[in-house]
């Protein structure tokens, strides 16, 4: 029997606090600390809460095991529905993803994906695959409703915004799921998803959750501000407003190899797996199989059998095999459906030295990297494979070297650090043989400078020092499912490899860019009080803050973060002491533009960090 707290959808939660009086919203805080160390569950998954001895909470969870309608959340006193006690009994449940639309008849086996990673973002047709018609006509623009809730949305945000941690309680975080709620009804799914991400972050920095980072939630809020603020002006590109069904379209004949596969394990109690896939012409594929299940799920999935057309293999056997595809169904993500009139016929699996896996490692990182970043929406989910050499470890990270003339130190992280998954005991083994020659295949991580999040692993070819894997693995070893063992690893010392003193130069790190980021970060925590308050004093201190930035030549930054300090303590009064300027909307403008221009110079320096020369972008001044 599960003891967790069945989620709740954000409409309903922020229906029940929305029907709380002022004096029971100042108190709904207080009520929900605690709350769920108190719930009793039931072998049929309700759960109770006890307020007092008149005061009993039921949640009644569906089918699915979610609070999707006001009537699965009762309380036995006088005041219910329009209590304190089933409001905060809903406050400490988690937050339900949105249910996206039904895709099609065709596809029902087809799950969504609520970890939203870890799947190709803009496949290419192949060679046998029968592409979706392509329309050239002009998006339609935004309509009145649109344009409404995307108002209320900005609105609410800047209010988010300037509350911060300290003050973006319950009450906070229900107006912005009562806006997202808005947003969604109006046919803006990536503007709900913006905020639902918001108060998730709210709630986990409130609760100092294990894991939680401001920066996280210092991102989230820039790209809520900036899709509710691009929305609301009527000047965005209606493609911003992003596409809450996932839409199979036929895909013909297709023929798919097997690359890696993934745990996926998400805060909201979903686990599986993605295995990865790519066509004879490199477009890439996904095969997932995520549902509610956490880490149990995450680790059994990997070998749970892939219901797609009938064939015959579980994910492990996909990962190193293939598939015929007949009237295979796609999404726009490359994700493979499995409707009733999918046939699949498994294929002998390829080495990633063959076609058409071999591109993937030949051209030098810092290339795939830089394709990366000049297509951001694609970047979350896309591969990059190289060979590299084995440093040796340096704190938290793994230090290897790109076999390439003058290229620079990587850093490899776990994929997802959870302890019970194999990624970091894998890594861990591996910065124990300095000089191993590897090939990797992850995910380059876009915030830190020249980090890769390996999926899997294999030997070099033409290699003596470098990986022994058994025959059946087909030439590599997948981090979050293989465990590697020593007699995997070659006997004998390799050739020396020069040690670093450190971790080598980190251009993001050594940046006075850190000043602006700790500005915004401060505003996130502590509201528009705590900007004015840290940027408050004399013209020395103001030079100390902003001086390296302008010596570093970045004026920009230095002139963004002054006009964020000096909106954030602009409160004008009239003459009976009341502000007489009392929307945050200037405010939010100015944290945003300072926030995007520190997102765009990061991702400069980012860029830098792969390559094989030194940053030109000055990094002293600090």
């Amino acid at each position: 029997m599960s003891t967790e707290l069945p989620p709740v959808a954000p409409e309903v939660l922020a229906e029940a606090v929305e029907h709380l009086t002022p004096r029971l919203r100042k108190k709904l805080d207080a009520a929900t600390e605690g709350c769920a160390a108190g719930a009793v569950h039931a072998a049929d998954g309700t759960v109770t809460f006890r307020f007092g001895e008149d005061a009993l909470v039921t949640l009644s969870p569906g089918p699915a095991g979610t609070i999707t309608t006001a009537e699965q959340a009762t309380c036995s006193c006088l005041l219910a529905p329009r209590c304190l006690h089933r409001a905060a009994a809903l406050g400490a449940a988690p937050l339900a993803d949105s249910l996206p639309e039904p895709t099609t008849a065709a596809d029902p086996a087809d799950p969504a994906d609520p970890a939203g990673s870890a799947e190709p973002a803009d496949p290419a047709g192949s060679a046998e695959r029968v592409r979706p018609v392509e329309t050239t006509a002009p998006a339609p623009e935004l309509t009145a409703a649109q344009l409404r809730a995307a108002g209320a949305l900005w609105h609410v945000a800047a209010e988010a915004l300037a509350a911060g941690v300290t003050a973006g309680g319950a009450v906070v975080q229900a107006e912005l799921l009562r806006a997202a709620h808005t947003a969604r009804l109006a046919g803006l799914p990536r503007a709900e998803a913006a905020a639902l991400r918001v108060v998730r972050g709210l709630r986990a920095a409130r609760e100092r959750r294990a894991g939680q980072r401001l920066g996280d939630l210092t991102g989230a809020f820039r790209e809520l501000l900036h899709t509710a603020g691009m929305l609301a002006s009527g000047a965005a590109d209606p493609a911003l407003t992003g596409t809450a069904r996932r839409a199979y379209a036929p895909g013909g004949s297709l023929q798919v190899h097997g690359l890696c596969r993934e745990p996926v394990l998400s805060a909201t109690g979903y686990g599986g797996v993605v295995t990865h896939l790519l066509a004879p012409d490199g477009a890439p594929y996904s095969v997932s199989d995520v549902r509610p299940g956490g880490l149990a799920r995450a680790r059994g999935a990997g070998s749970a059998s892939v219901a797609l057309g009938g064939a015959a293999l579980d994910h492990a056997g996909l990962a190193r095999g293939g598939l015929r595809i007949v009237g295979a169904t796609v999404s726009p993500e490359g994700r493979l459906g499995a409707g009733r009139g999918v046939r699949a016929t498994p294929l002998p699996g390829i080495a990633w030295t063959e076609q058409p896996a071999a591109p993937l490692f030949a051209r030098p990182a810092a290339e795939a990297v830089a394709e990366l970043l000049a297509a951001p929406d694609a970047a979350g989910s896309a591969l990059l494979g190289c060979d590299v050499t084995v440093v040796g470890a340096a704190g938290e990270h793994l230090l290897v070297r790109e076999t390439r003339p003058d290229a620079p130190l990587l850093r490899l992280l776990p994929a997802h650090p959870h302890p019970e998954l194999a990624h970091t005991e894998n890594l861990r083994r591996i910065a124990s043989y300095p000089g191993l020659l590897l090939r990797v295949l992850g995910r380059p991580d876009l915030d830190r400078t020249a980090t890769l999040r390996p999926l899997a692993v294999g030997p070099v070819p033409g290699a003596e020092h470098t990986l022994r894997l058994p025959g059946e693995w087909l030439g590599r070893a997948d981090l979050g499912y293989d465990r590697l063992q020593g007699a995997h690893f070659p006997q004998g010392a390799a050739a020396p490899v020069p040690l670093p003193a450190a971790e080598g130069p980190d251009p993001l790190a050594d940046s006075p860019l850190w000043r602006v980021r700790r500005l915004l970060e401060t505003g996130v925590a502590g509201g528009r009080r705590a900007v004015a308050e840290a940027a408050r004093g004399t013209a020395s201190l103001a030079a100390a803050s902003y001086g390296p930035l302008r010596r570093a030549g970045l004026t920009g930054a230095a002139d963004l973060a002054a006009a964020l300090a000096a909106e954030a303590d602009r409160r004008p009064r009239d003459v009976f002491g009341r502000l007489a300027d009392p929307s945050p909307d200037g405010y939010a403008w100015a944290w945003l533009a300072a926030a995007t221009h520190l997102a765009a110079a990061e991702r400069c320096l980012i860029a830098a960090s792969w390559a094989a020369v030194p940053s030109p972008v000055p990094v002293s001044g600090r």
